[in-house]
């Protein structure tokens, strides 16, 4: 029963997340195996800590899968989205550290508002914009970076290669037309655990 398990979950892995050319990468975590500067290692911790966290907030609500954005960098999570009060936020918080592994958690969950389709549509804009930048800069591995934007506030979670792209990433974010503000958490390559060679 445990070979048919493993070869069945052998199989998973292999048709699923193993293609180095995919958008999604590894497991879907949003960054390719080939171009991501973390070890294959911390790439697999990262995922699995990614799935299991996603689980566990499924498990306590099923609304959160449309809500709730979790990203998991060298151990570090990063939380977006939007909780209905503040005690959601915190129970997010602590189901993030019970996460096996884990460095830190930042969780930039906001309240829940009565939906604003001019809102929406602005942040939406902004994204696209910020994400457009960074595509189209020859300095800036862009399929590095997860970009969310509420209420005209960028959030930015990535790793850069070096500190003048986390520069430039940070500076093409604050000259997009009516951004309030630019939450950057972006590691540098150097600050990994471990790095692939």
């Amino acid at each position: 029963m445990k070979n048919k398990l493993a070869l069945i979950l052998l199989i998973f892995l292999i048709i699923t997340g193993c293609v180095g050319t995919g958008s999604k990468g590894l497991f879907g975590t949003g960054v390719s195996i080939a171009l991501d500067p973390r070890s294959i290692g911390t790439q697999i911790d990262d995922s699995v800590m990614q799935k299991n966290l996603t689980a566990r907030i499924l498990l306590k609500d099923k609304s959160y899968l449309l809500t709730i954005n979790t990203k998991v960098l060298d151990g570090r999570i990063f939380l977006t989205g939007k909780v209905v009060n503040p005690e959601e936020k915190l129970q997010l918080t602590k189901l993030a550290w019970e996460t096996k592994g884990v460095r830190s958690v930042k969780n930039d969950a906001k309240i829940k508002e009565e939906f604003n389709f001019k809102q929406s549509a602005k942040d939406l804009l902004i994204t696209s914009q910020l994400r457009a930048a960074i595509i189209f800069n020859k300095n800036v591995k862009a399929t590095n970076y997860q970009i969310d934007t509420y209420k005209k506030k960028i959030f930015i979670y990535g790793i850069a290669l070096t500190a003048e792209e986390r520069a430039v990433v940070i500076n093409e974010a604050k000259e997009i037309l009516d951004v309030k503000d630019v939450v950057a958490s972006i590691l540098l390559v150097e600050d990994l655990r471990i790095q692939k060679n």
